[in-house]
């Protein structure tokens, strides 16, 4: 775990073993969030549609789509 310092211009430096593990290079874009009162900082996506798949798996009863297909008739 490194640790960085928010500069007096509100900038940070993501540190060297950061970088490393990402493979982040000067330019690459990094998505900035605020979740839960913590910052997280992230590589940005080459395809969003890609880093999304998957994402809502196990959020609903396997059976839920069919029961809920079920009550609209």
């Amino acid at each position: 775990m490194a640790i960085t310092t928010l500069s007096s211009k509100n900038q940070i430096v993501v540190p060297r073993e950061a970088r490393k593990a990402l493979g982040l290079k000067p330019g690459d874009k990094l998505l900035v969030v605020v979740h839960a009162g913590r910052l997280l900082i992230l590589e940005k996506p080459k395809s969003y549609a890609k880093a999304l798949q998957g994402i809502g798996k196990g959020w609903y009863a396997d059976d839920y789509l069919k029961k809920e297909r079920d009550s609209w008739e």
